[in-house]
């Protein structure tokens, strides 16, 4: 039991830092989360360890091989991490990652409408579980006549949501002119 101190909320302002992942072949991993993604290596401990990020952050991902040099993935009904979720900043920057996966061959699991957010799920070389996911602005999330929030899952439109680079890609040139000042 846990008393009324005990279960009060957690600070609004606590966020999840970075996930560290265990893999088999640091550098296969790294052609994944680097190559593909798009991730920076920030830090690099020989080749047991790599620390990557976005924006220049010491890392969202810690990549290791100091207990799994070569190993397997867990096996199907192990315990373990489900996925680790990758929050993207808007739609179109998702729908980039959604062309590099294209690129790069790599299989989706699903992909899901969740009224709060859109997310692909796939995953990693070491089967891993992967969530690339944008959020909705809170105001437009789906709730219920008494306000609590009603999440479903529908089938993401993969095409529609590849629109948003490929629109951006074939849009044509402007050339500018001379500007008034």
């Amino acid at each position: 039991m846990t008393s009324d101190e005990d279960a009060r909320p957690i600070d609004p302002q606590v966020r999840i830092g970075h996930v560290h992942l265990k893999v088999a072949d640091l550098e296969r991993s790294l052609r994944f989360y680097c190559g593909v993604l798009g991730f920076q290596v920030t830090q690099r401990y020989g080749t047991q360890a790599a620390f990557v990020s976005a924006g220049g952050y010491h890392h969202h991902i810690g990549l290791n091989t100091w207990e799994s040099l070569g190993g397997s993935p867990p096996p199907v009904g192990a315990t373990g991490l489900y996925h680790v979720a990758i929050l993207y900043p808007d739609r179109r920057t998702l729908a980039d990652a959604l062309r590099r996966l294209i690129a790069a061959a790599v299989p989706l699991d699903g992909a899901s409408d969740h009224g709060v957010s859109e997310a692909l799920y796939l995953r990693d070389p070491d089967h891993n579980g992967v969530e690339l996911y944008w959020d909705r602005p809170q105001e437009l999330w789906p709730r219920t006549a008494a306000g609590e929030l009603a999440m479903f899952t529908r089938r993401l439109d993969l095409d529609g949501l590849l629109n948003e680079v490929e629109a951006e890609a074939t849009a044509p040139e402007v050339e500018e002119g001379p500007r008034d000042l």
